[in-house]
């Protein structure tokens, strides 16, 4: 007879938004064990599995903590009440808690006083919805109403919600009929209960005891502070999306560019830092999500974006948001691991702004060979190909623009685009990056991701970046299109292959040309490139509009660069870059940056608030005529 072995779920905490899947291991009749699922529909030896999901409601309310969101309030600032913040942030679990948050904290009352002076009550742009979760208070004493709210559950129909029976106290709502169930706001502070139950076919009544778990409080998924558009062009106001998400000039178009952190990479020994619920893939999927959705970029550009989460759930969700999706795959003559789960670049675009015209998928294996093959000595070939094959790849997309911003004498020109995006890692390896008096050393471990700092290791980088731009300089002599580069190049301010991007050559004497053993970047002369790119954050340091004083404070005047990107617990500076022709474009305004208030006190990327080690990157352009020649 079918027999449960044993259920529980990946994570006791629940989550607004989070689906939750519990694991549930069967005996079947054949004493084999599975995962599979018994549903009524597919009896297995006349039974089959019944689940059900129970909101259990106390009489008592209930605050959540605003920065230890699993953790019952016990304390409010006051302050916030009188600033009309949304109260949900006003709750602390500990005067510890609120001491340790105060730095973070006062950034949001300095915040409300600034709005209502310049302009009136605009708490909800400045700090967005608490995830719609209303003051953060529950009053779990529902009312008849609430029992019948129509509710989502896995793929069954929308029902309402039953009340089982109340004792000492409790209500016991029943929210679910299937398997999986994702918690709603009206979940927030109330533990969930998941029944499983064997059920007999043909008479439809439970045999045996049911298999139940209780969750912990459910609770709000953490929302970071929204990021501002800051023009940098000398308009006079700051910029803001219009309620289609899009900035108000129809000629401009705007770019994002996002290392989302493969799952494959987010692992509880390199990221210890970070709570394993806020981890988990089934969170941040969701959290990304909402991030990248609420910036309504016109063009989206992902980095580490696994092969079956490009499919399964990237695709198929940005597509309910109007984007086409183009994906490139890494290749896996390094990797070893499953072929699904390999990351690569992903590129969406508004079906409504652009059309696509042509791609190119680009397999930096393949020019290393070649270079192996013409230029490195028989004996030396292996070790080469070791040191350049890193299953690096770029994704080219030529799209055209369905809108214009051309005058009067090319009133028909077609307006193309060519997006790059590019995944560079350097070696399989792991370790953590240090920072020394002004110069990047390594230690390896196994803690970190993305060293590039083992001797010679730039060499693969260098080339990489080098092959991509000589690509891209053919593609610009065929045809007269301006060019965005975006991507984690993995590369530093100042380091060669920076240098090489952003001004067009790299000088012989450094430091990163200098242990090159195999001479694959000899002659050093010809690290250089024609193609007028520039960084498009340097424009904060360049512009002239109101509110780059703050923005100018986040950036590194040496390198005209963010000081950083990229923030882990053993690493803090810049590795993402947009770049663009200069000479065809211009940079209207860029998305804020983030600074040490932004983050949370004592933490890291990623967290609760924000899913990737990254932080997104964000430009709005516009397209220049080109000078005649």
């Amino acid at each position: 007879m079918l027999s449960v072995l044993r259920v529980h779920l990946p994570s006791d905490i629940p989550i607004v938004g989070c689906e939750l899947t519990p694991y549930v291991l069967l005996r079947r009749p054949d004493k084999t064990v599975t995962t599979d699922d018994v549903p009524e529909s597919a009896p297995l030896d006349g039974h089959f599995l019944r689940y059900k999901w129970y909101r259990i409601q106390s009489d008592r309310k209930v605050a959540v903590c605003s920065v230890h969101p699993s953790e019952q309030a016990t304390l409010q600032c006051l302050g916030c009440v009188k600033a009309k913040i949304p109260v949900a942030k006003s709750y602390h679990c500990s005067p510890k808690c609120f001491s340790d948050a105060w730095q973070h904290h006062r950034v949001l009352h300095d915040r409300a006083a600034s709005a209502v002076n310049e302009n009136g009550n605009e708490e909800e742009e400045i700090f967005g919805r608490y995830n719609s979760s209303g003051s953060g208070v529950i009053n779990a004493s529902l009312t008849g109403s609430a029992s019948s709210t129509s509710l989502t559950n896995g793929s069954t129909p929308l029902y309402p919600a039953a009340v089982t029976q109340r004792s000492g106290g409790e209500t016991w709502f029943e929210v679910g009929r299937s398997k999986t169930y994702t918690p709603t706001a009206d979940d927030i502070g109330h533990v969930l209960k998941f029944e499983c139950v064997i059920v007999d076919a043909e008479t439809k009544l439970p045999v045996g005891h049911p298999n139940t778990i209780l969750t912990s409080r459910v609770i709000p998924a953490p929302s970071p502070s929204p990021r501002r558009l800051i023009p940098v062009s000398g308009a006079d106001m700051l910029g803001n999306l219009q309620s289609d998400g899009r900035v108000s000039s129809s000629g401009s178009f705007t770019v994002l560019s996002y290392n989302i952190l493969s799952d494959s990479y987010a692992s509880s020994e390199l990221y210890s830092y970070c709570p394993s619920w806020a981890l988990s893939w089934p969170y941040r999927r969701q959290n990304l999500l909402r991030e990248i959705v609420g910036y309504r970029a016109d063009i989206v550009c992902l980095q580490e974006v696994q092969n079956d989460h490009f499919e399964e759930f990237f695709a198929p969700e940005l597509d309910k948001h109007g984007y086409q999706a183009l994906y490139k795959r890494k290749t896996n003559e390094v990797y070893s691991g499953n072929i699904h789960t390999i990351d690569g670049c992903a590129t969406f675009f508004r079906r409504d702004r652009f059309s696509h015209v042509k791609k190119y998928e680009v397999e930096f294996n393949k020019a290393a060979q070649s270079l192996t093959e013409v230029a490195v000595q028989t004996t030396q070939k292996k070790a080469a190909l070791n040191r350049l094959v890193k299953d690096n790849v770029a994704l080219i997309v030529v799209l055209e623009a369905k809108f214009s911003n051309q005058g009067a004498d090319n009133p028909g020109k077609r307006q193309l685009l060519c997006v790059v995006r590019i995944v560079l890692r350097v070696t399989i390896s792991y370790c953590s990056w240090f920072w020394n008096t002004g110069k990047h050393t390594c230690k390896c471990s196994t803690r970190a991701k993305g060293c590039q700092n083992l001797a010679g290791s730039y060499s693969s980088l260098i080339f990489t970046v080098h092959t991509l731009l000589k690509g891209l300089e053919k593609i610009a002599a065929s045809a007269d299109i301006p060019m965005l580069v975006c991507g984690d190049f993995n590369s530093v301010p100042g380091s060669a292959p920076h240098s090489l991007l952003a001004m067009g050559k790299v000088d012989p004497m450094h430091a990163d040309l200098l242990v090159d053993p195999l001479a694959i970047l000899r002659p050093h002369s010809k690290l250089t490139h024609q193609l007028p790119l520039v960084s498009a954050y340097s424009s904060f340091l360049r512009g002239g509009g109101l509110g780059l004083e703050q923005q100018r404070r986040r950036m590194d005047p040496t390198t005209n660069e963010p000081l950083f990107t990229n923030c882990t617990r053993d690493f803090i500076g810049t590795l993402d870059y947009i770049l663009y022709t200069a000479d065809s474009l211009t940079v209207e305004s860029l998305l804020e940056l983030l600074d040490e208030d932004s983050l949370r006190k004592d933490t890291a990327l990623p967290s609760p608030e924000w899913s990737s080690d990254h932080i997104a990157l964000l430009a709005e352009f516009r397209c220049v005529p080109r000078p005649r020649r």
